[in-house]
């Protein structure tokens, strides 16, 4: 089996999320996989502008997911241990820059929930979004 280290982002810009729609028609959250030696949070913003090529800083980290798979062109199981963080850009421009993606964009953040496919992931951006509105909340009382 090979294990893939992956960093991903959970970018909001008010009450919306970015999601894309890969080529195999699922709606999910921007990720890439980073090497050994790349550090998750610094990593995270950068395969978010790889994919969709939007600006976002991080504020938190959200958690982290693991999921295999199998690949038919390594012809054996892969693992994806993805670390995910909470982030945050200041518009909603966005050019998908990656063969992969099929469609994206920023979404309210229910609708988002609702389109996602896989439940990990419509769990993670519901529990990012309570942060993240603590977050803007404490931080704007200070």
């Amino acid at each position: 089996m090979i294990l893939r280290r992956c960093a991903g982002g959970i970018v909001f810009y008010a009450n919306k999320v970015l999601i894309i729609k890969n080529d195999k028609g699922e709606w999910t959250i921007p990720k890439g996989k980073i090497s050994d030696s790349d550090i998750p949070s610094e990593a995270a913003p950068i395969k978010v502008k790889e994919e969709v090529e939007v600006e976002a800083k991080v504020l938190d980290m959200a958690g982290d997911t693991m999921y295999e798979f199998y690949s038919k062109s390594r012809q054996q199981k892969v693992c994806n241990a993805i670390m995910w963080y909470i982030m945050e850009t200041n518009n909603t421009v966005y050019n998908i820059n990656d063969e992969n993606i099929v469609e994206a964009g920023f979404f309210k953040v229910k609708d988002a929930i609702d389109m996602l496919t896989h439940n990990r992931e419509k769990s993670l951006v519901d529990i990012s979004y309570r942060k993240y509105k603590d977050f803007k909340k404490h931080n704007l009382e200070v």
